[in-house]
């Protein structure tokens, strides 16, 4: 998991994640609901609604603030291109977790 430099307690903030807790700038990134989209980068207010219970986002990073957000995707973006996978920063995501 990604985590942005403006997190301070990132156990902290993953278990209001998970527990519904709302926190006011906090931003996570997950993989597009498209089928032909890359990530997404989702205030996490989002997360709380009824779809989001029942269909829960696997979460690739979290982020201070949008901003913040916007730089890990490129971070990811720029490991993905020197592993020869540009382009396909969803299939880089998953040999990621394949290797752990």
């Amino acid at each position: 998991m990604y985590i942005g430099d403006s997190i301070k307690d990132a156990r902290l903030v993953k278990w209001k994640l998970k527990h519904g807790a709302g926190q006011l700038f906090i931003y996570v990134i997950t993989a597009s609901d498209i089928p032909t989209g890359q990530l997404e980068i989702k205030h996490c207010a989002f997360l709380k609604q009824k779809y989001y219970l029942r269909h829960p986002e696997f979460i690739y990073g979290i982020a201070g603030s949008y901003n913040e957000a916007l730089d890990i995707v490129v971070k990811i973006s720029e490991e993905a291109s020197k592993k020869g996978m540009e382009g396909d920063i969803k299939g880089y995501l998953i040999s990621l977790l394949g290797n752990n």
